[in-house]
């Protein structure tokens, strides 16, 4: 699908604000994208979570929108990550790996020259565009956020546990396996998930860079992880304050909860539900701050604040993995679990509270974004505006999404339904990879965690389905795998 939407700011306001309200000024509006790494479904006390206190998300999921059927494009960071700053599924732009399914340190290539991110579309508009946190979309200086778009970053490259001390590296690992040295490999990777269950500063490199327009910047390695979220929450509030006379793009995505688990120590034992708690909680708390900030700033009424996961909870860290609730597995796997990830949209005075359960997807941003700003959405070409729906109560544009692993489609929703294709777990976990004879269909509204094959009983759906997956395929050019290319 590709959108074509060139309204003024004025009239979108005037079909889609609730009665009564009003923007700010007729300046466009600001964009705020809190973005959890490894987040589970059930991980928030407003999605059912009994011990995880989070009361800021809490508010602004009871005085904004709570979605409960929102998506990722990815069930892993990287092409999760890409899926949300250009709007296109990750088949389409390369950004994705059959055998290497996410970037790794020291990785030749990353975000590619032709992609556009949401930064740099938002840029005919005057905004401002700062990343505060995890890229992992490239490490080398011309992949950084601040070579495509982004005025500002703080962060780490990749995830917090891709550069261990004393191990060898990524590529050495790859050439111990092609030699058959796996003996030693295995012995390798035995002795890490004692370091994820104590996790301690010195077993890990990791850098942070501070880097500004143009890609040139500063390394800190390695950095107090301890510190992380605190650091990208003040940094954070410092560029909206730099920037409050503009309209401003602002992307956080956490390090955490992303194992290994690290928390300030004004969070260390404050959750009741452990150390992974304690991150969250952490992370709730920087939620607030940001909200505060922009209070402060006289901008919450212009400020579209979006909170959401980048993927579901990595179930093989057993209780520091977080939890998918009543979803089916977890992060790497296309079942619900891996996909399905809590949402919050917050707007005061523009967006009218209430619990949707139509679809929506992180894809969806980006067209969204454009919408707001009046500009063309030119490039976002598998996302849909959801302003509608945020700002007038309408249904949501999206009524379909494909889930894809690596560059296979397993599955494909349609309103309430799900035809699952290939049936396969993650890290290890079963089932093993089964495609399936006949497709499996699910009734999500009536059985979440995906329980039930009602395909026999339903030949009509199953039918209507395969006919949108056509449809899907039609309109759709698979780009090579770009993570592959290290492997070659």
């Amino acid at each position: 699908m590709r959108i074509a939407l060139t309204v003024s700011l004025l009239s979108l306001f005037v079909s889609c604000t609730p009665e009564g309200a009003a923007p700010v000024d007729d300046r466009p509006p600001n964009i705020v994208i809190l973005f959890a790494d490894d987040l589970g479904y059930g991980d928030l006390s407003s999605f059912g979570h009994p011990y995880i206190r989070t009361p800021e998300l809490d508010r602004m999921a009871r005085l904004g929108q709570k979605w409960t059927d929102f998506y990722v494009a990815a069930p892993v960071c990287s092409p999760s990550r890409a899926a949300l700053l250009t709007g296109r599924l990750p088949v389409r732009s390369g950004l994705y790996g059959e055998s290497i399914r996410v970037y790794f340190p020291d990785e030749p290539g990353g975000f590619p020259q032709a992609e556009i991110s949401l930064a740099e579309a938002l840029k005919e508009r005057g905004y401002a565009s700062g990343i505060f946190g995890k890229w992992h979309l490239g490490d080398a200086p011309e992949a950084w956020p601040t070579a495509h778009g982004f005025d500002r970053w703080l962060g780490v490259p990749y995830s917090n546990d891709m550069d261990w001390v004393g191990d060898p590296t990524f590529d050495e690992m790859r050439a111990m396996s092609q030699r058959g040295e796996m003996e030693e490999r295995n012995r390798i990777v035995a002795l890490r998930p004692a370091k994820y269950a104590d996790p301690r500063a010195e077993y890990f490199n990791t850098p942070l860079i501070s880097s500004t327009a143009g890609g040139s910047g500063s390394v800190e390695q390695p950095t107090d992880q301890t510190q992380l979220t605190k650091r990208y929450t003040e940094a954070a509030i410092d560029f909206m304050e730099s920037n409050a006379a503009s309209p401003f793009l602002v992307y956080l995505p956490y390090t955490m909860p992303h194992t290994p688990l690290f928390r300030s120590e004004n969070f260390v034992g404050r959750s009741i539900a452990g150390r992974y708690g304690d991150v969250i909680e952490e992370i709730d708390w920087s939620v607030g701050e940001i909200r505060r900030a922009l209070e402060r700033l006289d901008l919450a009424e212009n400020t579209l604040i979006v909170f959401t996961s980048d993927n579901g909870p990595w179930l093989t860290m057993y209780e520091e993995g977080g939890s998918a609730g009543l979803l089916r597995m977890g992060k790497g796997s296309t079942f619900e679990g891996g996909m399905r990830v809590p949402t919050i949209f917050y707007w005061p005075g523009q967006i009218e509270p209430r619990v949707v359960s139509d679809i929506g997807s992180t894809l969806d941003l980006f067209a969204t974004a454009m919408g707001l700003a009046g500009l063309a959405n030119e490039t976002g070409s598998d996302g849909y505006d959801l302003s509608p729906t945020l700002l007038g109560g309408q249904a949501s544009p999206r009524t379909e999404m494909p889930y894809y692993r690596g560059g296979t489609l397993y599955a494909y929703r349609m309103g309430p339904w799900k035809l699952h294709y290939i049936f396969e777990g993650s890290y290890g976990q079963p089932p093993v990879r089964t495609e399936l004879a006949t497709p499996a269909l699910h009734h999500l509204l009536r059985d979440p965690s995906e329980r039930f094959d009602v395909a026999a009983d339903n030949p009509e759906v199953v039918a209507e389905i395969e006919a949108a997956v056509a449809r899907h395929r039609a309109d759709l050019t698979i780009a090579p795998p770009l993570f592959d290319v290290r492997g070659q």
